[in-house]
């Protein structure tokens, strides 16, 4: 299933044109002016971290830069990625280790803006456990799932002495959790904590990013080849977005994004996304680092080569790779959003 948007002038007609006053003969008649088009892809079912999206869309943002959006809702059976090389979408959400993927196999995409500067990835403990850090989890078993096991677990066992004999099987089910006051689970920052509060259970969050892990998450990714074409409708797409995650992440008016994620996805509740923002702002996901000075989605040279360097000794990244080929700083760290 995947939800549509098209943004459109209210006094517009159909056809997804937009108006413009010009001076014919001395008079102010309407003129058409069509709205250029961008598909993206999410890469979940909708939530509060795509809410600056939906903000973009609820508040006209891409509709004031001329811009239609079209933005489809990922879930289980999709692969934002392989739509992006398809060419069936122009734009997709994904992260860090897509755009080092990207170089590593040789293809004509990369990542221009990272929304997240944090990775929201969790381990999760109760409290009564009195686990206060990584390294206090050493032997101990912890529920990963297949996905984790080659991202964040290859840094934590290189940084805090883990090992692959501590891995157990998580199935996203948070039934074993609650019912073992010693277990440690993987989990999403906004997620599976949440679920726990509402079990009656007290986690202890450990994100994995205050421990040093530098993946940039909900990035922007792209062909090289519209980059090149249509750096102009590319710039007024982040720009627009990054003005939609700054008001967003401050509560703006963010009701009715808010009841367009809430259509799109009927699971979500308005407590879960409150939950969602307050710990995406507590633990500084969006803002924090580089965009406190640079503006939301910003990326450094230094920070991806930080990433790719760990990764690589990590034994994920093989040696060699062209960490510059997998970004472009060309339309962020322009202090969008910031005043």
């Amino acid at each position: 299933m995947r939800s549509r948007y098209r943004i459109e002038r209210r006094t517009a007609l159909t056809g997804g044109a937009a108006f413009a006053l010009v001076a014919v003969a001395g008079a102010r008649v309407p003129a058409a002016q069509t709205l250029d088009r961008i598909v993206f892809q999410t890469d979940w079912r909708a939530q509060a971290e795509h809410g600056g999206y939906y903000q973009a869309i609820a508040a006209g943002l891409y509709r004031r830069r001329g811009i239609e959006v079209e933005l489809r809702m990922g879930g289980p059976q999709l692969n934002p990625s392989q739509l992006l090389l398809a060419g069936r979408v122009d734009m997709t959400m994904s992260n860090g280790f897509q755009a080092l993927n990207y170089v590593r196999e040789n293809l004509p995409f990369l990542t221009i803006a990272a929304m997240f500067q944090k990775d929201p990835q969790i381990l999760m403990s109760h409290e009564e456990a009195g686990i206060t850090g990584f390294e206090q989890m050493r032997g101990k078993p912890i529920m990963i799932g297949g996905g984790g096991r080659v991202t964040f677990w290859p840094f934590l066992r290189a940084k805090f002495g883990f090992s692959d004999t501590q891995i157990r099987p998580y199935t996203f089910n948070l039934q074993p959790f609650l019912a073992d006051r010693n277990a440690i689970q993987q989990g999403f920052l906004s997620s599976e904590p949440f679920s726990a509060i509402q079990a009656g259970a007290h986690p202890q969050v450990h994100l994995i990013a205050d421990a040093g892990f530098p993946n940039y998450q909900e990035t922007l990714d792209i062909s090289r080849r519209m980059v090149e074409e249509k750096p102009d409708l590319v710039q007024r797409f982040v720009d627009a977005s990054i003005e939609g995650w700054t008001q967003y992440m401050r509560g703006q008016d963010v009701a009715e994004a808010n009841r367009l994620i809430m259509r799109d996805n009927p699971e979500m509740t308005q407590d879960r996304i409150d939950y969602a923002v307050r710990v995406m702002n507590q633990y500084g996901i969006v803002l924090s680092g580089d965009a406190e000075r640079l503006g939301i989605g910003a990326m450094t040279e230094a920070r991806w080569q930080d990433f790719y360097t760990t990764m690589r000794d990590a034994g994920v990244m093989p040696p060699g790779l062209d960490v510059t080929r997998a970004y472009s700083l060309r339309f962020v760290n322009r202090r969008v959003g910031l005043g």
